[in-house]
């Protein structure tokens, strides 16, 4: 396959797709979400509204749009955690807010790409939120290789994927990607996070090719907030036989409502984020 194109010839799909996805369609889901969000939230609250996210693309089922992106990096001896934007003061309807949102990439990651599904009232995701930010085994993983290496609560390590360029569980292909199920923000919080890890050959050789993957991954490393748009569901990447049937067996599957995310493809989209909690 050549570098342009990082599915398979015969799928006949790119990956890492620039620009916003389907203004016409897009245009339908803010105007629907803004109906929700009015009827969901309180006006004391801050935050929120239009929303650009770098999202993993929706590929099938009933969910508005992809899961948010959570920048990675490697540290320095060698954990892996998620980037959580700088926290700035700037004035919102006439009163100073703090916000968490930089510039990366080139784009505007902010921490309003999170604020869905009931996660803005989350203390984690409050812009002074303290944490160290790093990646975390969560209790019970679907997948053997996390229960015989972490107990829930570990820190995720690079090392631990050096295999992920042959790695397999039964379900799809061997070699697309190696995961990790883990929570993020989510040490000394109420409620966790939850987000998923993979480690993909693919995700290097985009990175190459363009400043946002390039800035936002690390060493093949990539995350998103594993929660589905839908009816905020917990999705499954490569954990069930049946997603198969949806051509997701190499994807992100939501078995409530059969939603599909394709991990390796990176597009914006628009939504309207919840205001928090005042």
């Amino acid at each position: 396959m050549s570098k342009s194109d990082k599915y398979p010839s015969e799928s006949g799909r790119r990956r890492f797709v620039k620009g916003v996805v389907g203004g016409a369609t897009l245009a339908g889901v803010g105007a629907m979400g803004s109906a929700t969000v009015n009827t969901l939230t309180t006006a004391g609250g801050v935050g929120g509204g239009s929303t650009v996210a770098m999202t993993i693309a929706k590929a099938g089922g009933p969910a508005p749009r992809g899961l948010p992106q959570i920048p990675v990096r490697v540290t320095d001896d060698g954990f892996i955690e998620g980037v959580w934007p700088d926290v700035t003061t700037v004035e919102q309807e006439g009163q100073e807010v703090e916000v968490a949102q930089q510039d990366l990439g080139g784009r505007l990651y902010s921490g309003e790409w999170f604020q869905y599904c009931g996660v803005e009232s989350q203390e984690n995701v409050q812009p002074n939120f303290e944490s160290d930010n790093l990646f975390r085994a969560v209790d019970g993983p679907p997948y053997d290789w996390q229960s015989e290496t972490y107990e829930g609560g570990d820190r995720i390590h690079v090392d631990d994927f050096d295999d992920y360029d042959s790695w397999g569980n039964g379900i799809g292909n061997d070699g697309v990607g190696k995961p990790a199920l883990v929570r993020w923000r989510s040490e000394e919080a109420g409620t966790d996070l939850n987000a998923l890890v993979i480690r993909s050959e693919r995700i290097e050789a985009a990175a190459e090719e363009d400043d946002w993957v390039d800035a936002s991954t690390d060493q093949g490393f990539m995350a998103y907030l594993n929660v589905c748009t839908h009816f905020c569901c917990i999705p499954g990447y490569k954990e069930l036989e049946e997603s198969s049937r949806y051509d997701a067996a190499d994807g992100s599957y939501c078995v409530c409502h059969q939603s599909v995310y394709d991990p390796f493809t990176l597009e914006e989209a628009l939504f309207i984020a919840r205001p928090r909690p005042d």
